[in-house]
């Protein structure tokens, strides 16, 4: 009986033991992920013999792996906005520049310069370009600190679009108007009324005008609407009251509008009417029922005083501004990997990348096969109380195995060099 032997199952028996202590320990750590030990037999030694098949005597064991378990942890709901955990795959990035980690605990906060940072000051990594057309974030490209100083401005985004939702009264006599309006705001912020003003002009056919007013454009008069049209539209319905034609084109399209030089020096630029639904629908109608406008919709922010930010679903900080306006300001980054039980971890809740993880797979929550983010929210530590105590009981007689194995071994010495006397 050799000793090796069994001084190694102690030594695999107290490494366990101590893993398990780890996770336990961290029972309540966010974003924790459990440990979990594998053993591996050593060589084996042949004895030789005459026996067809080999004769060997094992010479022990060692740790084979201690890898960190990736399942999903549960989710406690704080009710604090930066608070975000991750649903699915995925980690967090945090660091700065080459010097990146990654993490599932999202207990990020803000500090006094408005940067994003982990419970332990590690700045959080996103994406902070916004798109200057549509304002959405520009996801790729290098990643940087997110950073919204407190009572942040937020600079204006013009409009680029409009819809409107509007029956025309198939009803109506000839020359009857009917007018629906929506606010447009300019390069500087400023909002602008425009004014869509339909005339009847004959069965199923209605031209339209928008003007915007005279003193707020440039050689414009005070008290004169200011067409924005380049000549009157048309519209044409068909006896169903489905719009079939806009300024002669057939099927219609949206109207590319184009606004005129402000008198504020706002930049002029290009505004879609957009008459065509994303589900390839009118949006004007011509049924005979009374002229009537349902919804109307623009997109553009004025300039304004962030009052709060939220996470949403897509790692997107939301900024809210004054009257129930808001708009994305950045977004977090993720990062996948082909072996994340390659990681290296660094305490403090972060991973490190290494040769046997692979490169990190960087992107927004939702695409590519990372998670999606919910906010508001912790992921808690996945170890299961259940399952250490089990896995620390059979360490246990693991460990009072090897060290009987022992004793019994020495006894076997001892009585060997007793028949030497």
């Amino acid at each position: 009986m050799s000793f090796s032997a069994s001084l190694s199952g102690l030594s695999a028996s107290q490494q366990k033991l101590n893993v398990i202590g780890n996770n336990l320990a961290n029972i309540n750590t966010v974003g924790f992920k459990a440990s979990a030990v594998q053993f591996s037999d050593l060589v084996s030694q042949s004895v030789g013999g005459s026996s067809v098949n080999p004769m060997q005597v094992g010479l022990g064991v060692t740790t084979g792996a201690i890898s960190p378990i990736f399942t999903q942890g549960g989710f406690d709901n704080t009710g604090i906005a930066t608070n975000v955990a991750i649903q699915g795959a995925g980690f967090f990035v945090v660091g700065n520049g080459n010097d990146q980690s990654y993490t599932r605990a999202g207990n990020f906060s803000f500090d006094a310069s408005g940067m994003l940072v982990t419970a332990d000051g590690m700045p959080v990594q996103g994406y902070t370009q916004l798109d200057p057309v549509t304002g959405q974030v520009i996801v790729g490209g290098a990643l940087s600190n997110i950073v919204i100083p407190p009572g942040s401005l937020l600079s204006p985004i013009a409009s680029t679009e409009f819809q409107t939702s509007s029956n025309l009264d198939a009803a109506a006599a000839v020359d009857d108007t009917f007018t629906s309006s929506v606010q447009l705001i300019d390069s500087l912020g400023t909002t602008h009324v425009a004014t869509i003003t339909y005339t009847n002009t004959g069965v199923g056919t209605w031209g339209y005008d928008i003007t915007v007013p005279g003193v707020e454009v440039t050689g414009g008069t005070a008290g004169t609407p200011f067409s924005i049209l380049a000549a009157p539209g048309t519209l044409v319905f068909n006896g169903n009251g489905i719009l079939t034609s806009i300024n002669g084109t057939n099927p219609p399209t949206d109207v590319a509008l184009t606004m005129p030089a402000w008198a504020n020096g706002a930049t002029a630029g290009t505004v879609n009417w957009d008459v065509i639904a994303a589900n390839g629908n009118a949006t004007l109608t011509g049924f005979d029922s009374a002229s009537a406008t349902t919804s109307v919709s623009a997109n553009g922010t004025t300039a304004g005083t962030i009052d709060t930010i939220s996470i949403n679903s897509a790692g997107e900080l939301v900024a809210s501004f004054g009257a129930g306006k808001s708009m994305t300001v950045a977004m977090l980054a993720m990062a996948t990997f082909n072996n994340q039980l390659g990681l290296v971890k660094l305490g403090s809740n972060r991973f490190g990348a290494s040769d046997a993880a692979g490169q990190p797979n960087i992107g927004g929550a939702g695409m590519g096969g990372r998670g999606t983010v919910v906010g508001n929210t912790l992921e808690q530590s996945n170890v299961d109380i259940a399952q250490e105590f089990t896995q620390m009981i059979l360490a246990q007689r693991g460990y009072q195995a090897n060290s009987k194995s022992i004793t019994v071994a020495d006894e076997v010495l001892q009585d060997t060099l007793a028949l030497k006397r």
